[in-house]
């Protein structure tokens, strides 16, 4: 979710979700060791729970960055190891790091020495066309001696060479009764399920034969999805009404963007919003126009949810 799940996108997630936990896109070591570190770890504080996802595969620079994570105040720090893309293969973490599950040992152990939040893994089911079951329980397992007993698991195998990072999240095929054997073969670790998740039914239904779900592009997508999720799973507690969103987020959406925001970096997570319902594509067509943005600023999104009418 590099360049999608960015701290606007995630508030926005925030006003719907009130319980969900958010991750941030994927963020490597050297962007934190030698950058702007702020630029890339600040967040607003009702973002809470919120967690850290970091790119690499060096325990001491890993360590560090979750020290920053840490002191920066995340609830969580998670290690990505299943990102296909060429880039992050280039810089030899993602998904390929699930061929040296030493190192990752290596790593998860670096990170929990330097932090005392949880440090979490996101990986894949295997890579390339291998399917052995055995590849993963594996894989989990040194993990698990190494102290890790959370998992968030994509349950697609990530080839490596031949399929873009897109194909890579459509073609190989969904496994999600090997997330369940995991679950059975490590039954006091926590895993949660991702991958191909996109209908409320699909993932209530998962959430009760594992600890939990992850929506990536079906929350960027469809970001309704998130508020349906948190009524059914929580039917008395009271949700936002969506006018109620819109006024909270125009108010966050003013504020940063007085503080330099581009408007079109801070509406893009909600284009999907209203999916759906009578005017959408209107909705979409109007947050969606430079000129329009440029034009009006903020009070385009009062223009925009009229056009829903």
């Amino acid at each position: 979710m590099i360049d999608v799940t960015d701290r606007h996108c995630r508030y926005f997630h925030r006003l719907l979700a009130p319980g969900a936990r958010l991750y941030t896109e994927m963020i490597t070591t050297g962007a934190l060791m030698h950058g702007d570190a702020g630029r890339h770890l600040d967040f607003d504080p009702a973002e809470h729970p919120v967690a850290l996802q970091l790119g690499g595969s060096e325990p001491d620079a890993l360590a560090q960055s979750a020290r920053l994570g840490e002191r920066w105040g995340y609830d969580e720090i998670n290690l990505n190891c299943g990102c296909p893309s060429e880039r992050v293969q280039r810089g030899a973490f993602g998904a390929c790091l699930m061929a040296e599950p030493r190192l990752v040992a290596d790593c998860v152990r670096a990170m929990q020495d330097a932090v005392s939040v949880p440090v979490t893994v996101k990986h894949r089911l295997g890579l390339d066309y291998e399917e052995s079951y055995d590849f993963v329980r594996d894989f989990v397992g040194i993990l698990y001696d190494a102290g890790c007993r959370v998992f968030i698991v994509h349950a697609r195998n990530a080839v490596l060479k031949g399929l873009s990072p897109k194909d890579n999240r459509e073609k190989p095929p969904l496994r999600y009764a090997d997330a369940v054997r995991l679950k059975q073969d490590f039954p006091d670790a926590t895993f949660v399920l991702n991958g191909g998740l996109a209908d409320v039914e699909a993932c209530l239904d998962w959430m009760e034969r594992l600890d939990g779900v992850m929506l990536g592009r079906a929350a960027w997508h469809h970001p309704d999805i998130l508020a349906e999720i948190s009524r059914r799973l929580a039917p008395g507690q009271p949700l936002p009404e969506p006018e109620a969103v819109l006024d909270a987020w125009v108010g966050y959406v003013t504020a940063q963007h007085a503080r330099g925001v581009p408007l079109h970096i801070l509406v893009r997570g909600m284009l999907g919003w209203r999916t759906g319902q009578a005017g959408a594509r209107q909705w979409r067509r109007i947050l969606s126009d430079p000129k329009q943005l440029r034009a009006e600023g903020p009070s385009v999104l009062r223009r925009a949810w009229q056009a829903l009418a």
